[in-house]
């Protein structure tokens, strides 16, 4: 068995593309993924599953949650490898002390032409960000809410991205450290 992240895209935010976590468990489990948690409600799922492609495993859920609530969710699937990755590579170790401050956008493919000249544009004085294969790293002291960059880096770095804050991670991190 492999285990698996899936983080959901843009669901239960400002009313649309509701998706019930309870309802998506009992859904994930028609499919034959074993151990499905949740963890809040704006769409992060671990769980097991004899799939070997993030890509054939994106699609049936995808295709799953679309015939159950009636709309496509974009899904980035990560492995807990990619997961543990991401945080061993952060290169802002002070922030995880107010974790609300560092978030982590992961990309759904590498960023092959990223604007670096817009992202510098619009990071206030005190924000930093560092950009990896998988994940670009924003540390906003002054809150994500008030980032500039926050709301513009998914365009600035050309691929779909989805952002979680550093203590979601940790959360989901500990839901599958003993798998």
């Amino acid at each position: 068995m492999n285990t698996w992240i899936a983080l959901f895209r843009g669901i239960n935010v400002g009313g649309k593309s509701l998706l019930p976590m309870a309802k998506l468990k009992s859904g994930l489990e028609t499919l034959q993924l074993s151990n499905v948690r949740t963890y809040i409600q704006s769409g992060n799922v671990a769980f097991e599953s004899t799939s070997k492609s993030a890509a054939a495993l994106g699609k049936k859920i995808s295709l799953l949650v679309e015939a159950q609530h009636g709309f496509r969710p974009q899904i980035l699937l990560l492995t807990r490898a990619d997961l543990l990755a991401a945080v061993d590579s952060n290169p802002f170790p002070q922030a995880t002390s107010d974790p609300k401050t560092l978030h982590l956008f992961f990309l759904a493919e590498r960023a092959l032409t990223p604007d670096f000249r817009a992202l510098d544009a619009k990071k206030s004085p005190t924000e930093s960000h560092h950009l990896t294969d998988r994940v670009f790293y924003l540390h906003a002291p002054d809150g994500v809410g008030r980032s500039k960059l926050a709301s513009t880096a998914e365009r600035h770095l050309g691929v779909i991205t989805t952002a979680r804050n550093y203590r979601t991670v940790e959360r989901i991190l500990g839901m599958v450290a003993s798998s």
